[in-house]
C-alpha cells in the first residue's frame, strides 16, 4: 500500500505503511514519512459505500465547517489532498483512497475503561452536534438510505417472519412477540421529524466509543472519527446509539442474559458529557425525547438482528450458531431495563439540561 502514499501531498518521503486499527469496513493504514509525520491512509469500501465521491464531499463539508467554527488541529480530522488537488485518489483498479493527518498524542478505546471515559465520549459527540448545529443538514447526501427508519425495519421484520426462509420463526416466537408489541412505538421519532417538531440535523450515525479520540495524557475528548455515515438525521438517535452500546453491563453478543443490564450510572455519565457540550443547542422536543432515542436505537438494532436471524444470517457476520439471536436478546433485555428505569432516565436528562 506504500505506493498509494505517493499520490498524496505529504510532507516527506513515505517510509512505512502498516495496517492500523480493527475497523470492519474500510482498509486502514498508518503511514510514516521521512519528516517524522504520520498519516492515516484508507481505502474506501465501495461495496458498502457505492457513491464514494459524494461521501467524500460530505466529509469535506463537515470538516471545513468544524474548522470554520473554531475547531483546533487536534479537534477535527484534516484531509490530506491528493496530487490531483482532490481529497481522494482513484487508483488504476478504480479503488478510492483518502488520507488524513494523524491526530498526535491521541488514544482510541474499544470500550470505556471508566465512567469518565464514557463521559468524554459524550462530550465529543455533543461537541460534534454543537459545531454542526448551524449547518444545513439537507446539503449532505444520505450515504445509507433509510438508515434509522424504524417503521421500515419493522416492515422488513414482518416480511422475514412471513417468509420464514430459515425455518426459525416458531422457535423465537417470544422475541417476535416482544418486538411486535412495540411496533406502534417504532414510528414515534420519524413522525416527529416528518411533522417538523423535531429538526433534522447533521448526525454521525456510528457513535461508538471507538470512534472518539481522547488525549493520551488527560483522557479528555479531542474529536470524533469515521465520518463515512455522517448525513441528515436526528440528534436523539446519535445520543441513543451511544447509550445502546456503552451503557450496558455486557457485550452486544453476550449469550448469558443474566450478565446483561442497563447501567444508569453510565447513562448519567454520558448524558452529562453530551449535554454539557450541546445542551444549549437542542430544542425542547429533542430534550424531551432523548430517552426515546436510547430505547428506539436499542429496539431497532434488536429488530435488525432478529430479522437477520430469521432470514438465515445473511447480513451481519456471525461466528457461532444463534449469534444473531444472542445479539437480538441482549438488545431486547436492554429495552426492558430501560422501560423499568424510564422515569429515572428522564430525571437524569432534566438535571443535566438545567
Amino acid at each position: 500500500m506504500l505506493k498509494q502514499a505517493y499520490e498524496f501531498q505529504i510532507s516527506g518521503r513515505p517510509l512505512s505503511c502498516e495496517s492500523y486499527g480493527n475497523g470492519h469496513i474500510n482498509e486502514t493504514y498508518l503511514l510514516k514519512d521521512s519528516n517524522n509525520s504520520k498519516y492515516i491512509l484508507q481505502k474506501i469500501n465501495t461495496n458498502v459505500f457505492r457513491d464514494p465521491e459524494s461521501l467524500m464531499r460530505n466529509v469535506e463539508a463537515v470538516t471545513a465547517h468544524f474548522k470554520k467554527n473554531g475547531a483546533g488541529e487536534r479537534e477535527c480530522l484534516t484531509l490530506v489532498p491528493a496530487l490531483s488537488g482532490q481529497n481522494w485518489h482513484v487508483d488504476g483498479d478504480g479503488q478510492y483512497w483518502r488520507m488524513y493527518d494523524f491526530v498526535r498524542d491521541s488514544i482510541c478505546l474499544e470500550k470505556a475503561e471508566r465512567p469518565e471515559d464514557f463521559r468524554e465520549s459524550g462530550a465529543a459527540f455533543g461537541q460534534f452536534q454543537r459545531r454542526m448545529a448551524d449547518f444545513p443538514a439537507q446539503r449532505l447526501i444520505e450515504t445509507i438510505q433509510r438508515f434509522h427508519d424504524t417503521p421500515n425495519r419493522y416492515a422488513l421484520l414482518r416480511g422475514a417472519v412471513a417468509a420464514d426462509s430459515a425455518g426459525r420463526a416458531s422457535a423465537v416466537r417470544r422475541e417476535i412477540d416482544f418486538a411486535l408489541a412495540r411496533e406502534d412505538y417504532a414510528g414515534l421519532l420519524v413522525n416527529l421529524q416528518a411533522s417538523g417538531e423535531m429538526p433534522a440535523r447533521v448526525t454521525h450515525n456510528d457513535t461508538k466509543m471507538n470512534n472518539v479520540l481522547l488525549d493520551g495524557v488527560t483522557r479528555k475528548a479531542l474529536c470524533v472519527v469515521d465520518l463515512d455515515t455522517v448525513m441528515p438525521g436526528l440528534a436523539v438517535n446519535d445520543f441513543g446509539d451511544s447509550i445502546r452500546f456503552g451503557a450496558s453491563s455486557a457485550a452486544e453478543d453476550e449469550p448469558d442474559l443474566d450478565r446483561v443490564a442497563f447501567v444508569p450510572e453510565l447513562f448519567e455519565a454520558y448524558t452529562d458529557g453530551f449535554l454539557s457540550a450541546c445542551g444549549a443547542s437542542l430544542t425542547h422536543c429533542e430534550l424531551e425525547h432523548m430517552r426515546d432515542g436510547a430505547k428506539m436505537m436499542t429496539l431497532e438494532v434488536g429488530v435488525r438482528f432478529l430479522t437477520d436471524y430469521l432470514s438465515g444470517d445473511v447480513y451481519f457476520r456471525t461466528s457461532r450458531p444463534d449469534h444473531n439471536l444472542d445479539r437480538c436478546r441482549t438488545q431486547f433485555k436492554l429495552v426492558r431495563d430501560m422501560e423499568r428505569h424510564w422515569d429515572h432516565m428522564q430525571r437524569i436528562i432534566l438535571s443535566k439540561s438545567l
